[in-house]
């Protein structure tokens, strides 16, 4: 069995690379960060005795999200986890940083799930997991590029799960919706949370057990679980004043 996951060089994509290393799957490790990659590929083959392949690549780039796909087959489980964020007024944060995150946390996404979703469905079975966020479900004032980026991948992955229901198709597709993790997301974000940070073992942990048990909603912790549930039952404009809120906090470091 074979599994891709980008960014895993560190954070979330890097543990579950570790949780899925536990369970004898061999690993496409996909990041910038090639000294990195290459760490923890030897930690993984050392300490569990399986195949790892690293593959330096900036999925910000369209045409390395397409060789990525020509380079590695037979992939049995995806996981599109590269991603950052950024926090500050929409009209003071730097626009080619946005774009930048919109390549690497929408047009990856869309690239890579389209294409080996072709494969998988070809062979009628494989699971793809999206690393999404809490913030998918919500505005996000002060992290509007960020939480826009996220709601992109739970709709997109929430049509092709119908989708893929209505073929009868064994393939499965799942989405993680984590909320604060600690992970190095908050320095490239340039911000610090002022409420409790999930550990990102736990998260990964957690997200791999329920992938493998077909969840598509995979949500870590009750607060997460509730703020979901919180925002789908008031006005939208209240969830934006109170995002606003916590935001704001988060630049006061």
């Amino acid at each position: 069995m074979k599994a891709l996951i980008t960014g895993a060089s560190s954070g979330i994509g890097r543990d579950m690379a570790r949780v899925l290393a536990k369970k004898g799957y061999n690993l496409v490790l996909v990041a910038r960060d090639e000294q990195k990659l290459n760490e923890l590929a030897e930690e993984l083959r050392k300490e569990n005795k399986i195949e790892t392949q690293v593959i330096s690549m900036d999925l910000s780039i369209e045409q390395n999200c397409k060789d990525l796909h020509k380079s590695v087959k037979d992939v049995d489980i995806l996981i599109n986890n590269a991603g950052f964020g950024d926090c500050g007024n929409f009209t003071h944060t730097d626009l080619n940083k946005e774009l930048t995150m919109i390549k690497t946390n929408i047009i990856a996404y869309h690239i890579l799930t389209k294409l080996y979703l072709v494969d998988m469905k070809a062979k009628n079975s494989g699971k793809i997991l999206n690393v999404a966020s809490i913030a998918g479900f919500m505005p996000g004032p002060l992290m509007a590029t960020y939480y826009s980026t996220k709601a992109y991948v739970v709709r997109l992955s929430e049509s092709i799960r119908e989708e893929l229901k209505k073929e009868k198709s064994n393939v499965q597709i799942s989405i993680l919706c984590p909320g604060p993790v600690n992970t190095n997301f908050n320095n490239v974000a340039n911000v610090k949370f002022h409420m409790r940070e999930s550990n990102s073992y736990n998260v990964a942990n957690f997200a791999i057990k329920k992938l493998l048990k077909g969840r598509f909603y995979i949500i870590p912790g009750l607060d997460v679980k509730f703020g979901i549930f919180f925002s789908h039952f008031v006005p939208s404009s209240f969830v934006a004043k109170i995002t606003y809120i916590v935001q704001k906090r988060k630049l006061e470091k």
